[in-house]
């Protein structure tokens, strides 16, 4: 098929106002086509050009090849040229544009890409004779762009993976970023880097690639790739395009993207046949696996990404090579003189080692697998997945083993360091697979690595911690690590059963066979049981000490994990204590320790309780701790206690002599006392004071002891509503305390104004209210408790008080007069 040709000349001299016209054009291209392509084939000379050029400097001038996409669908390949202009002088340049107009589908002859043009020697400078130019065959030149392609590639090295992604990008159909900006000295050099983009791109993508070698205007360019000189770089940065400067400096940095790098070291490679060869194998045209593939099993060296790449393709694909090359990729991917291998690498590189095996000889897979082995044991990476046991039953295992299995013996043994648990999980899985012996470490191992796990696992996030599946997969692989890493774990359970509890709900370890485990037993149940029982932690209690198997009396520990796993953060109640002290005996509460909380729930309650029934409670487990456990309580819990029993006597019995001092001396020791603690005991003193059965050198003690804080405990109890009751319906009681707070004037400060001001404020509005047979035996029992003298004042003082309230009569009716 013929293509319709256009021919465009520029403004000849004198032709004021006019870029230029179209001197021939052929058969089917429209008014309209016309209009567009006008702009897409206007020339200007780059700067500083003279203006009587030689003939090769004229020659020297760049010159714009492009292809283009056209609104009806139809593409546009154009060349313009300068030119010498021909009239006048003669001594002027102008340009001249020669253009192939392809239809919608039309390809060019021989189904070419439109850079293999470049060179085509039918490209004309002068306008064909005739208005309209006869339909001409435009076949590709004889070498197009293709002569000298590796040449180039190396020459561009360090530009390469970063063009290479970007024309990728810009031959997206649906990519939506900035034109990419190829400044070159030579437009030809453009050129080429359009033909590497040919060879590398797929051809649907390639042909996607609109074009431009030259223009003084990237930025209103229609091209998605544009050749710029040096000059003209500002201008293409300022508008921005993505530009790559490949006539300066070397640029600093690569590129990320691994197809792009993995293209650009097949280049350099001087091996463009592979990219053929890759695009044959399955995956998406622009990933970078089957490329990575074909350039390791043609021997190419590629890096860490492109490795990691080759690995991960292969492995989702294990029957996408044959024999030769799936042997040729693992010898290229365990190469043992590569030390740049990173994580990502290992990880591929265990993928497909865990998809080879089986379905390859041993023989093939073995380099990947003493490639793992050695990075687990010497590269730390406790990610990996590891090979299976029978990897290693031939002679590489033996010598992997010979190689390795004093590292892991001594790392494993060392105690100085500090160990993740992946890592000793890792090392005594690899010990496994090499068949090494660690049997005299193992206790050693295990009782370092149960901290570790509940240490690692407070700190880990949400969820199961990351060394999980590893350590499941290890106590699943070996029976002994199994056996001696749960029996470590229960002896640790009762230091810290909440911890183990909140480990076991995150990593549900195997401990259903035959070993007791109880503490761990009580561990796992607990969750559940909060969950049933609710708040009732009596009966979490009971249910969590069943799960154990044992005895209390036979393993008293048991107690300290149940306590622990149900009172973790908390005192328990008095009555839940009293339950704990009743289950076991106080030999077990010794053992096990327990006794601490149940002196905790005492001196808690006490504290916090305020019905006089709870503190009766909290007093009676007070007096029980202090017979139980007389060597084990001491310091300021004991004299808390002392404190609590002292309540209990002074309310319900007779306790020893001394009350006021010995609840002075408890309290100084009991500091710092909770508050609460130290006004019960003042209100169980002081209420006993008040008592008409009190002992009288008690009551001394106490006015002489001169402790302003228990003086004023008196004081509020003496005001309370009970107290002024019995005043006023116990004429003894009223001569009691009448007597007791008149008795002792002098001693010291603190009490005399108490005393006066509770005889004016409690007793003389009592004593008021009685009837005259009442007052009198006030008076009377006054008189024979103490002597003539003291019911004398009882007069004087009670007369004094009708004195006033006579006065203050006859003042009102005096006023009322």
């Amino acid at each position: 098929m013929s293509l319709a040709q256009v021919h465009y000349t520029s403004a000849a001299p004198g032709d004021e106002g006019t870029a230029g016209r179209f001197t021939a054009v052929g058969p089917g291209v429209s008014g309209a086509l016309l209009a567009e392509i006008e702009p897409l084939v206007r020339y200007e000379l780059p700067g500083g050009v003279p203006e009587r050029p030689s003939d090769g400097e004229l020659r020297s001038l760049p010159q714009a090849f492009g292809y283009f996409a056209l609104s009806d669908g139809s593409r546009l390949v154009a060349r313009s040229a300068p030119v010498r202009d021909t009239g006048g002088t003669g001594a002027g340049v102008r340009f001249h544009a020669h253009a192939v107009h392809l239809p919608p589908g039309v390809p060019l002859p021989g189904d070419r890409l439109p850079v293999e043009a470049w060179r085509s020697p039918h490209w004309v400078a002068v306008t064909p004779g005739g208005a309209t130019p006869d339909p001409l065959a435009l076949p590709p030149g004889p070498a197009a762009v293709s002569e000298g392609l590796d040449d180039f590639a190396v020459s561009r090295g360090p530009w390469l993976a970063a063009v290479l992604a970007d024309l990728r990008r810009a031959s997206d159909a649906e990519a939506a970023g900035r034109p990419v900006a190829l400044v070159e000295r030579q437009c030809a050099d453009v050129a080429r880097w359009l033909g590497l983009a040919s060879v590398t791109l797929p051809r649907e993508s390639a042909e996607r690639l609109t074009f431009t070698t030259y223009t003084r205007r990237p930025g209103s360019s229609a091209s998605r790739v544009v050749g710029v000189l040096p000059e003209d770089a500002g201008a293409a940065r300022a508008a921005g395009l993505r530009v790559h400067a490949c006539a300066g400096p070397v640029p600093a940095g690569s590129t990320e993207d691994v197809w792009a790098t993995t293209a650009a070291r097949v280049w350099r490679s001087r091996s463009p046949e592979l990219f053929r060869e890759a695009r044959e194998l399955p995956g998406e045209p622009f990933a970078a696996g089957p490329l990575a593939v074909t350039a390791l099993c043609a021997g190419i060296a590629l890096g860490p990404d492109g490795r990691a790449a080759a690995a991960g393709w292969a492995a989702d694909r294990p029957y996408a090579l044959d024999a030769q090359r799936t042997g040729r990729l693992v010898e290229a991917i365990a190469s043992p003189g590569i030390d740049d291998r990173t994580a990502a690498e290992f990880d591929a590189a265990g993928r497909l080692f865990g998809a080879l095996e089986g379905r390859c000889p041993a023989s093939v897979t073995a380099p990947l697998a003493a490639m793992l082995v050695t990075e687990a044991v010497r590269g730390g990476n406790g990610s990996l997945e590891l090979p299976r046991r029978d990897a290693f039953a031939g002679p590489e295992g033996a010598e992997v083993a010979e190689r390795l299995g004093p590292e892991i013996l001594t790392e494993l043994a060392d105690t100085a360091g500090s160990r993740s648990v992946a890592r000793t999980v890792q090392l005594l899985r690899v010990a496994r697979l090499l068949g090494v012996d660690g049997t005299e470490s193992l206790p050693g191992v295990v009782d370092r690595l149960a901290p570790a796990l509940l240490a690692e696992a407070s700190v880990a996030q949400e969820g199961p911690p990351g060394f999980a599946p590893a350590l499941l997969e290890l106590l699943d692989e070996q029976f002994e690590v199994r056996t001696a890493l749960l029996g470590a774990l229960d002896r640790l359970a009762p230091q810290d059963p909440g911890a183990v509890a909140r480990f076991l709900e995150r990593v549900a370890l195997p401990f259903t066979g035959t070993q007791a485990l109880p503490h761990l037993r009580m561990c796992a149940e607990v969750p559940e049981a909060m969950a049933t029982l609710g708040g009732d932690r009596a009966a979490v209690w009971h249910r969590v000490l069943r799960a154990a198997g044992l005895s209390p009396f036979a393993e008293p520990l048991v107690l300290r994990t149940a306590v622990g796993l149900v009172w973790e953060d908390r005192a328990p109640t008095v009555e839940e204590a009293r339950l704990l002290l009743d289950a076991a005996t106080s030999d077990s509460h010794r053992v096990a320790g327990t006794w601490a909380r149940l002196v905790d729930a005492a001196l808690s309650t006490s504290a916090a309780g305020t019905s006089a029934t709870g503190t009766d409670e909290a007093a009676r487990l007070a007096h029980d701790l202090l017979r139980g456990f007389p060597r084990e309580i001491g310091g300021r819990e004991r004299a808390g206690l002392l404190l609590l029993d002292l309540v209990r006597e002074l309310r319900t019995g007779a306790p020893e002599p001394g009350w006021a001092e010995r609840v002075r001396t408890l309290c100084a020791q009991a500091e710092p006392v909770e508050p609460a603690l130290r006004e019960r005991a003042h209100a169980a003193l002081v209420e006993r004071l008040l008592a008409p059965d009190r002992p009288g050198a008690e009551l001394y003690d106490f006015v002489h002891g001169a402790d302003a804080e228990l003086i004023a405990a008196y004081d509020r109890t003496a005001r309370t509503a009970s107290v002024r009751s019995r005043l006023c319906t116990q004429p003894a009681y009223a001569a009691d305390c009448f007597t007791v707070w008149t008795a002792h004037p002098h001693a010291g400060r603190a009490w005399p104004p108490v005393a006066a001001a509770l005889l004016d404020d409690v007793l003389r509005p009592a004593v008021r209210g009685m009837s005259a047979e009442d007052v009198a035996e006030v008076e009377a029992t006054v008189g024979r408790t103490g002597s003539s003298g003291r019911a004398d004042a009882f007069r004087d003082w009670n007369r004094s008080s009708t004195l006033g309230r006579l006065g203050r009569r006859i003042a009102g009716r005096v006023r009322r007069g």
